[in-house]
């Protein structure tokens, strides 16, 4: 009878709760695209849209007003090639969207970037190819401390190191450092793994990828993996690291929130926010309730912050409580 006197009623349920959804602990994911006069739907992800930057400008001022802690700007271009040029371009998609969000937020948000090569190249992968058709780890390494240079150049906080290639944080933290810029943040996505929950974000990013990313994302079977690709992470100077997707690693996030001394996040991603969004569509789910208890379950795992499509909605719904 203990435990039921204090579920007794809302009041006692709010006193005595462990996990607290907060608006500050939640991040959001945003997609920019290239020559777009107007934000465009993603079919496969119902509320989600490719924003241009004058709706970008738009949403970043609703994300301010309602409290969330950042956002993650991912660019959609217009074209792509081999070396995923457009990453590295001052005036590619990527890093004019992030100049216009820290012009227009920068002081309410936290501005990151996710540093990866897959949005930009033509065959779709997170590296740079070789003559066989392998990712070439070390040839990537240089793209992506380029693009962290540009990236931090356009003015971004947090660069969030999303492509699984070795030593990438090491490289990349060495680069911003001779560059004297120190104050430019790493998220480290060190427990990424092969997920069949990728699927919607495809879209999101016109993705051209044939094929799948297993030789360099984690497979999904291994859980000590997960715990040694965060230590390395910690150890090349991540200031955050990053378990993805969130739902089905709930015990990865748990094992690096118990031994990281540094945040842990997780992302919430497409493919689980479009399971919810469709079984709420069709009336089998309570589709608030559901998106709460997601979130809360990904908390109480352990998580300090989360990457989640529902940020801004979610953020103003706990405000207007």
């Amino acid at each position: 009878m203990r435990a039921r006197r204090l579920r007794a009623t809302p009041a006692w349920r709010r006193l005595v709760r462990e996990t607290h959804l907060e608006p500050s602990r939640l991040v959001l994911p945003l997609f920019v695209r290239e020559g777009a006069e107007h934000p465009t739907p993603i079919a496969s992800m119902p509320g989600v849209v490719q924003h241009s930057l004058d709706s970008l400008k738009a949403e970043l001022h609703r994300a301010a007003t309602a409290g969330i802690g950042g956002v993650m700007i991912f660019g959609v271009p217009e074209h792509k090639d081999a070396e995923g040029s457009g990453a590295t371009d001052p005036d590619g998609i990527l890093n004019v969207a992030t100049r216009v969000a820290v012009a227009e937020a920068g002081n309410a948000l936290v501005v990151q970037t996710d540093l990866c090569l897959d949005e930009f190249t033509d065959h779709g992968h997170c590296g740079v190819l070789d003559a066989r058709g392998r990712v070439d780890n070390d040839a990537t390494l240089v793209r992506y401390r380029d693009m962290a240079l540009a990236q931090a150049e356009a003015g971004s906080q947090l660069l969030g190191l999303s492509g699984m290639m070795d030593g990438q944080t090491a490289v990349i933290r060495a680069a911003l450092d001779q560059a004297g810029r120190t104050d430019v943040a790493l998220l480290a996505y060190a427990a990424k793994y092969a997920s069949a929950f990728y699927g919607p974000f495809r879209e999101a990013v016109q993705s051209s990828l044939e094929g799948d990313r297993r030789t360099y994302q984690l497979d999904p079977a291994n859980r000590r993996e997960g715990a040694l690709e965060v230590s390395l992470d910690v150890a090349e100077g991540a200031d955050i690291v990053m378990v993805k997707p969130a739902m089905s690693y709930l015990d990865v996030l748990a094992d690096a929130a118990a031994s990281s001394p540094v945040p842990v996040w997780a992302y919430q991603v497409s493919g689980e926010y479009s399971m919810i969004e469709a079984a709420a569509a069709h009336g089998w789910i309570d589709r608030e309730r559901a998106i709460d208890e997601s979130l809360v379950g990904i908390l109480r795992a352990g998580a300090d912050a989360v990457l989640t499509y529902w940020a801004v909605e979610v953020a103003e719904r706990i405000t207007r409580a």
